[in-house]
């Protein structure tokens, strides 16, 4: 047998075709799918940084300053969950409008009065009639430019924090283009939500809190102010008033047209309560008060005194019986002598309005649950509905209703212009199916000694309605919102009845049980 060398071995099975070659190592697939990064988190970054970055740009050189009549304002765009407009006055306070709705907020600031331009006004009182219109181009041009650098501002930031997050130019790019679409819809919400009359309805804190009588009663509101610009034009006007008297509010001037009422209710033994309506008494020059129950506890004679403040008060006193005030606690009101005691539909004239009330039927000082409670109140309602109805019959139709408990404040709807209420201590306004308003109060009170069992104070609550002297409707009311146990927060806003916005004219009907009116 022939020997085969071994390198001649070696080479034949090298070449043999059913042996497979070693494959190289190759990474694998797993490992790229690793080094990947998750779409979703690059999004999520990505957004971080647009927004973060649009809001620092915003933040920096977002600001526009801008004349506005004869004040300097600074005008800028701010982040907000819920949009509006908010103008601060320093040192005054500031009020809010509900404007619009959209991711951002406008806010103006008032930084102060010019005096070659205030003193020029004094000189030439003649220009004051044009003032508006110069106010409102003024703010024409302040938003304008406030718009072109807002958007600057934020693609400007948004793409200088991309590029030094990404260092990639392209990824800049698209971090300015997102900030600059995100701008776009938010000015397309805003012109989409856009309220001009949101100015009617402002809300004052700090010392503005008194801003309502130094704008000017309602029916001034009602024929002055018509379009959105003069409406603001004249808030700037009563601003400037305000710079003038800064150390001291002026008080407000009563309106022999308007009739004001101060609505109280569930006072609740808080003595505090009585020094808070002794200086809305004061400040509002208001003719009557009315205090829809539970000014009481527990009902007991040995609280009696407690009522003794009401007699100082120097106005009259309207009252109906809560829940909680017995009938001890009413024999002892009508005692005094500017104490009006309503119950079982009786109607009084007082100070120009004709009141009708009734008093709670039930009498639940341990907030005990009463079998058929509701039904009472009811039945209740009906007996001041048919009292209403008759009084209208003999031809003295009755301005404002008064019960405790807003069920049975209901039973009057197309009885009564409106009717008054408390009980649930949170204020409310709404406009029943045949025509007539239901205002509920707070508590006046805070909730007494109730405050102190919840995590935050409960507020203290009032409202100052204004009345038509000749008509003896509603033109407006003032919702008063005071901080709580140990805070020292207020809060004002003005609200206008449907039949008095602007643009409205005729008189209002009153209610018929026929003609149903539509909600507000």
């Amino acid at each position: 047998m022939a020997r085969v060398p071994v390198a001649a071995l070696s080479t034949m099975l090298n070449r043999t075709p059913n042996r497979p070659r070693p494959a190289r190592p190759r990474s694998l697939p797993s490992l790229e799918l690793a080094a990947r990064p998750n779409p979703w988190l690059r999004a999520l970054g990505l957004t971080t940084v647009v927004l973060v970055g649009a809001w620092l740009g915003l933040l920096i050189v977002g600001n526009v300053r801008a004349p506005v009549g004869p004040m300097d304002t600074t005008m800028a765009l701010r982040p907000s969950l819920s949009g509006g407009t908010k103008i601060n006055v320093s040192p005054l306070g500031s009020l809010s409008l509900d404007s619009h709705v959209a991711p951002v907020r406008l806010d103006v600031n008032v930084d102060q009065l010019d005096p070659l331009r205030s003193q020029a006004l004094v000189d030439h009182p003649e220009r004051l009639s044009g003032l508006q219109d110069e106010v409102a181009r003024d703010v024409e041009h302040g938003t304008l430019d406030l718009a072109v650098r807002s958007c600057v501002a934020a693609v400007s930031g948004a793409m200088a924090l991309g590029l030094a997050v990404y260092r990639r130019p392209r990824r800049a790019l698209t971090a300015g283009g997102l900030a600059l679409a995100l701008l776009a819809a938010s000015g397309v919400s805003a012109y989409a939500t856009w309220n001009p009359k949101s100015v009617l309805e402002p809300r004052f804190s700090g010392l503005l809190s008194s801003a309502p009588s130094v704008v000017g009663n309602a029916r001034s509101i009602v024929t002055e102010f018509d379009v959105y610009q003069k409406e603001l034009a004249r808030l700037v006007t009563n601003v400037t008033k305000l710079y003038d008297v800064t150390s001291t509010l002026p008080a407000y001037r009563p309106d022999p047209s308007t009739l004001r009422v101060l609505h109280v209710s569930d006072i609740h033994l808080n003595p505090a309560s009585w020094k808070i309506i002794g200086s809305l008494v004061e400040q509002y020059k208001v003719d009557v008060i009315v205090d829809s129950g539970d000014t009481m506890d527990h009902g007991t004679a040995a609280e009696n005194g407690f009522l003794d403040p009401i007699r100082d008060l120097g106005v009259p006193y309207v009252w109906v019986r809560g829940n909680h005030d017995s009938r001890t606690t009413q024999r002892y009101l009508e005692r005094m002598k500017n104490v009006h005691v309503l119950d079982d539909g009786r109607a009084e004239t007082v100070a120009g309005l004709r009141f009708a009330g009734i008093g709670d039927p039930q009498f639940t000082p341990d907030r005990s649950a009463v079998p058929g409670g509701d039904a009472s109140e009811r039945l209740a309602g009906d007996r001041l509905a048919s009292a209403l109805r008759d009084q209208r019959t003999a031809g003295t139709p009755v301005d404002v209703a008064v019960a405790h408990e807003p069920s049975a404040a209901r039973e009057t709807d197309g009885t009564v212009p409106l009717v008054l209420c408390g009980h649930l201590h949170h204020e409310g306004t709404e406009l029943l199916p045949f025509g007539t308003r239901l205002r509920m109060e707070g508590s006046t009170g805070g909730s007494g000694l109730r405050a102190v069992e919840r995590t935050y104070p409960a507020p203290i609550e009032a409202s100052i309605l204004y009345f038509d002297r000749d008509s003896r409707r509603l033109q407006a009311w003032d919702a008063i919102k005071l901080g709580g146990l140990g805070l020292t927060t207020a809060e004002v806003s003005r609200h206008l009845a449907d039949d008095n916005q602007p643009g409205i004219t005729g008189t209002s009907r009153s209610p018929s049980p026929t003609s149903p009116s539509t909600s507000p």
